[in-house]
């Protein structure tokens, strides 16, 4: 994996997207950084060409929409196959993301939704089955997110 340097307008432009991408367009962005729309757009589409901005996407209140039991997943995969059984991973049923982690134990934590314990049994059957040993299983309450402070200082 190769990166990219980024210059300051990249930075406050993934700065500003992170904390609000649905509501924000190019000229809202272009407006507060004193660049022009086309520029901004511009850069986002080369941001997204070269995989450093690499989608949008929903943040669903889980309990809100009626699933109760959002969980952590906490497994250990051979690091030789974490990345493989990690992709095998997000393919089970319920489950909405999973991460890669670099120790080598507790490496892959998967995100899931169950409707109902049985669910959630079946859920870390078929990780098991998979080949990841599940080491603890948490239901997740809340989740906060912020962007990146360094995207947003505006220095190189």
């Amino acid at each position: 994996m190769t990166s990219r340097e980024l210059d300051a307008l990249d930075r406050q432009i993934l700065y500003t997207l992170q904390a609000e991408a649905r509501r924000t367009s190019s000229t809202d962005i272009a407006d507060e950084l004193d660049a022009s729309a086309s520029t901004v757009r511009n850069r986002i589409q080369r941001l997204e060409a070269d995989g450093v901005l690499r989608g949008y996407h929903a943040d669903v209140d889980y309990e809100r929409a009626g699933y109760q039991l959002y969980t952590l997943i906490v497994c250990t995969a051979p690091i030789p196959e974490r990345e493989e059984l990690a992709e095998a991973a997000a393919a089970v049923p319920g489950v909405v993301e999973v991460q890669e982690v670099m120790t080598g134990e507790r490496n892959v934590m998967v995100r899931a939704i169950g409707v109902d314990g049985d669910d959630l049994s079946r859920i870390g059957e078929e990780l098991d089955e998979l080949g990841l040993r599940v080491s603890d299983e948490d239901l997740i309450r809340n989740t906060h997110r912020s962007p990146y402070a360094k995207f947003g200082d505006g220095d190189e």
